[in-house]
């Protein structure tokens, strides 16, 4: 019979700490990042210019299309030979999941406008708004609540993504228990102590999300 025994993990629990503050870290960065992509991206999209919409599209289907874990392997390794830019391992997988979760931010963000009632924008311009003053002062503040809760679960999935950075030998949670997991041979207590971190950090955050959704459609039904 196995004996579990988790009390060897405090002797390294500033491995373990620093793990999670780089893991909060680097998610805050990419969910910034993405959300500032996919704001350009999907406002982008809703030009009626095909020159315009025809990259962005391409952009978006690309970073939809293949997985993660390989887009972050290729942005590190492949990316700099084609570029002659050497970059380090933090800014390689920063930018690679600030354009993944770009890509999926601005379809929530796309799809939030295009879900408000067009009568909106006839009733800014008949008064004598401009396009984008339309935009900024009717369309994006309805929109903006219909977008909170699938930005909400996105960005959940950015941090679970943060867990690839391990491959890249990104000091994140995963990685340092990987190095305190061959260390110790001790890899069931390490992980299901890193599983269980991540289900505490996630864990009220999700509850928090479907409190927005059960909010968004009690607004709808109202």
């Amino acid at each position: 019979m196995y004996e579990w025994d988790f009390g060897f993990l405090w002797k390294y629990r500033m491995l373990l700490v620093g793990g999670v503050g780089y893991t909060l870290l680097f998610t805050v960065i990419c969910i910034l990042g993405g959300l500032a992509v996919g704001l350009v991206a999907g406002l982008g999209r809703l030009s009626s210019n095909k020159i315009v919409t025809a990259p962005l599209r391409a952009f978006v289907e690309v970073f939809r299309c293949t997985p993660v874990l390989v887009q972050l392997v290729w942005f590190y390794y492949a990316l700099p030979v084609l570029t002659g830019i050497e970059m380090s391992a933090p800014v390689a997988a920063a930018l690679c999941l600030s354009l993944y979760g770009g890509a999926f931010y601005s379809e929530i963000i796309r799809g939030g406008i295009i879900s408000t009632d067009i009568g909106q924008t006839e009733a800014g311009q008949a008064i004598g708004m401009t396009r984008g003053q339309v935009m900024r002062r009717v369309i994006l503040p309805q929109a903006f609540r219909k977008m909170i809760p699938p930005l909400v679960n996105q960005s959940i999935l950015q941090l679970k993504n943060t867990s690839l950075l391990m491959v890249l030998a990104v000091p994140d949670l995963l990685y340092q228990g990987q190095v305190i997991a061959h260390d110790t041979y001790r890899p069931l207590e390490v992980y299901t102590f890193i599983a269980i971190t991540y289900f505490v950090i996630l864990f009220p955050v999700t509850l928090w999300a479907k409190r927005l959704e059960h909010g968004t459609s009690a607004t709808k039904e109202a």
